[in-house]
């Protein structure tokens, strides 16, 4: 049973429109990419250390410290260039994240002398033994050699799609897939750096689950298009695969909503840890979904269209 009945939608029509949209938000992702200089990398790519700290008041009368004050007091002791924000439970400020790319020599390494200075500054705020809740140190070499395999996981991903695509289709639909995907990627990560967001290992591990994702969606709206080609070979191709589009439309919405539903529920209850990892794959359902339809299979009806006017010209031409 269709969940949205018998559409007679005319997506194919609208696909001019559909790509405008899809150029004037990536254009936006790209200036802003341009603007800050490229992505913004967290410690995983670029180095640093990352901690988290409780400083719940231990006695009664003391207060919950502000940022601010964590800042003045650190930088007293030398330690500059720091990123402090409050985790957890926006009403609860007893949970602080401090983030440095600065790792520090071995014999004096900068989470230590972070951790010394909490400790003198708030005696009243801390325990010893609950202090430090979380700690992440990475290397700059390693945080560069991560970046370059994560690239290579993504363009590999991308590769063996293209491949597997033109084996059980065709080369043309492979083609389309891998635009959609490139499309997808390209407006969650231009999101990221408008939200003024970092990536992480985990938002990379949420780029390959949107391409993974949105990759599942457009074949199940292929797979019809190859049926419909050969059932209606006498209308246009743009006529065909709106038959398609619409005839797999519910499947595609209650499948959407539903990891939408899932993801948000995520995003709003998961936490600090995974809230930006939520907040990626939010964005990857929302363009997953627009990109098999106005995207991938728009595209298909460009190359079926184009290759039947070199035919009819080269026809012509004999």
């Amino acid at each position: 049973m269709r969940f949205f009945g018998k559409t007679k939608i005319d997506f194919t029509g609208k696909r001019r429109i559909a790509f405008i949209i899809s150029i004037i938000v990536i254009v936006a992702g790209i200036v802003s990419l341009i603007m800050n200089g490229g992505p913004k990398y967290s410690i995983d790519f670029t180095g640093g250390v990352t901690m988290e700290l409780d400083l719940t008041p231990q006695e009664e009368g003391a207060e919950s410290i502000e940022i601010q004050d964590i800042r003045d007091a650190l930088q007293k002791d030398g330690i500059t260039n720091l990123v402090i924000q409050e985790i957890g439970n926006p009403a609860d400020k007893n949970y602080i994240q401090i983030k440095t790319q600065t790792v520090g020599s071995s014999d004096e390494k900068i989470s230590k002398k972070i951790a010394e200075s909490v400790k003198k500054h708030f005696p009243d705020n801390v325990d010893d033994k609950t202090l430090i809740r979380l700690q992440e140190e990475v290397g700059p070499k390693i945080g560069e050699e991560l970046k370059g395999k994560a690239i290579l996981a993504i363009f590999w991903a991308l590769v063996g799609i293209i491949i597997y695509i033109w084996w059980r289709f065709e080369f043309s639909f492979g083609l389309s897939a891998v635009a959609a995907l490139f499309h997808d990627v390209l407006i969650t990560v231009g999101i990221f750096s408008i939200a003024g967001k970092e990536i992480s290992l985990a938002i990379v591990a949420a780029l390959l689950t949107i391409v993974g994702y949105s990759l599942n969606d457009t074949i199940v709206v292929f797979d019809r298009i190859r049926e419909d080609i050969k059932k209606y070979r006498r209308d246009p191709y743009g006529k065909v695969i709106n038959y398609s589009i619409n005839e797999t439309l519910s499947r595609t919405i209650i499948t959407s909503l539903t990891t939408f539903i899932v993801v948000l529920s995520l995003y709003l209850f998961g936490g600090s840890v995974i809230h930006d990892f939520a907040f990626a794959l939010l964005v990857g359902v929302i363009v997953g979904t627009y990109s098999s339809i106005f995207v991938a299979s728009p595209l298909l009806v460009e190359y079926f269209e184009n290759r039947q006017k070199k035919g009819a010209s080269s026809r012509r031409k004999r």
